[in-house]
């Protein structure tokens, strides 16, 4: 395991190619609202309560980490929502939770799209998923 001296995250490879230090959580929230940044606090602690993971501001989008491995990207954040990205290996369409499935070119992962409006998003179903992308 590799951690950069600058941002100290950690890496599998050493001196692993990456953008540390471009933004910070901070950027991603100025002039959100206050729904928006507790919908994101509740997010992040369902996952804290299951597992030690990390949260890294990165160029384009927040992920949350469990060691090297990006369990979830958040790629938007809105006025009143979050949308959440899990990439999984496989395709899980029996769900009602997610607004989209997609296969990723020249992998064989499918990025499952949900989007948080409410706390109460997070039921027993995304409990479920946060799990699985917490084992994958």
């Amino acid at each position: 395991m590799w951690t950069c001296p600058y941002c100290n995250r950690q890496f599998k490879k050493d001196h692993q190619v990456h953008s540390c230090n471009d933004k910070t959580l901070d950027d991603f929230f100025t002039g959100k609202t206050d729904h928006v940044k507790k919908l994101f606090s509740h997010l992040i602690s369902v996952y804290k309560e299951l597992a030690p993971v990390s949260v890294y501001p990165l160029k384009s989008m927040i992920v949350i980490v469990l060691k090297e491995k990006r369990c979830i990207y958040i790629p938007q954040i809105g006025r009143n929502f979050i949308d959440v990205v899990f990439p999984f290996k496989q395709a899980y369409h029996d769900n009602l939770c997610f607004t989209k499935i997609k296969a990723v070119p020249g992998s064989d992962d499918h990025n499952h799209y949900f989007r948080m409006e409410l706390e109460e998003d997070i039921n027993d179903e995304v409990k479920h998923f946060i799990r699985l992308s917490l084992s994958q």
